[in-house]
């Protein structure tokens, strides 16, 4: 089906570059304290430790798992792929089945799929459909396991798992026009948020695969993130720049938001969930 295309300029685009300005400056705040503090004494870096776990400990439950109380099994990090596709599909109808509201999606990969849930803003509700490993073609075929859910707003990070498997420019391009496309059709209500593919830590990195790494320049993902932001804008959905907030001057993933290189660490999500908070702020409408 074809998705009907708003012919005049959003509002929100006017407003794109006022606000990742402000997010780059409210974000980069939080990390220098961030650095300050670890980089003083060892009094203060246990206090800095301290907050981040009291932080964490004040958070409120918000996912759609806690809230439906879905059973979380312990070593669900091993699962197969087809194990994790089932155990999201059963989580989407539970959120169908009992709407929350404000439900909101983070469809995705690992970067997704390991956002700790006392760490994502607390103005929603949120159901996790990432997946380890999880390219654009699996997003894109999987996009049906929460057709049912009638969410406010989901959020699409997908993209790095393609650069690591080969894919090309193109084809990650034509995959990221698909899910926006499927997502408007299955959810004509909903607020559609792209967000940017988030660089690497280069010679930095010390994930296990650290030469795939090193083989994609993080020159080529900023390439992507500037045509999948025009993308966005022709399909008429909103676009979420957060690389800007993960790199270093160089254009790589700064280390102190990483666990190796790829991934990121508590700091490196409350940086994200900053980004969330601000962009729900000045660029969301209101939801149910």
């Amino acid at each position: 089906m074809e998705v009907s295309r708003s012919k005049s300029v959003p509002v929100w685009a006017l407003l794109s570059l006022v606000t990742n300005g402000v997010l780059i400056l409210t974000v980069a705040q939080l990390v220098l304290r961030g650095h300050n503090l670890t980089e003083s004494s060892p009094a203060s870096a246990a206090l800095t430790e301290e907050a981040a776990e009291e932080e964490i400990r004040q958070q409120p439950t918000n996912s759609a798992n806690a809230m439906l109380d879905v059973p979380v099994p312990g070593q669900r990090h091993k699962w197969t792929y087809q194990q994790w596709v089932t155990q999201l599909g059963r989580e989407a109808e539970a959120a169908a089945t009992n709407r929350p509201p404000k439900l909101s999606v983070l469809a995705g990969d690992s970067l997704s799929m390991w956002f700790p849930t006392k760490l994502l803003p607390p103005d929603r509700i949120w159901l996790n459909q990432g997946i380890s490993g999880e390219t654009s073609v699996g997003l894109l075929k999987r996009l049906q396991l929460f057709d049912r859910t009638a969410p406010d707003t989901v959020f699409v990070m997908i993209g790095i798992n393609d650069l690591l498997r080969g894919a090309s420019d193109e084809g990650i391009l034509d995959n990221q026009r698909q899910i926006i496309r499927d997502l408007r059709w299955a959810h004509p209500k909903a607020q559609v948020v792209v967000q940017s593919i988030l660089p690497h830590s280069g010679e930095q990195a010390t994930w296990e695969n650290r030469d795939r790494l090193l083989a994609i320049p993080n020159s080529r993902i900023r390439a992507i993130n500037r045509r999948l932001k025009e993308i966005a804008s022709s399909e008429n959905v909103l676009y979420l720049d957060l690389h800007p907030l993960f790199a270093d001057a160089e254009g790589n993933l700064l280390t102190e938001l990483s666990t190796d290189g790829l991934h990121l660490n508590d700091r490196g999500y409350l940086v994200w969930r900053s980004a969330l908070q601000m962009f729900g702020q000045m660029q969301l409408k209101n939801e149910s």
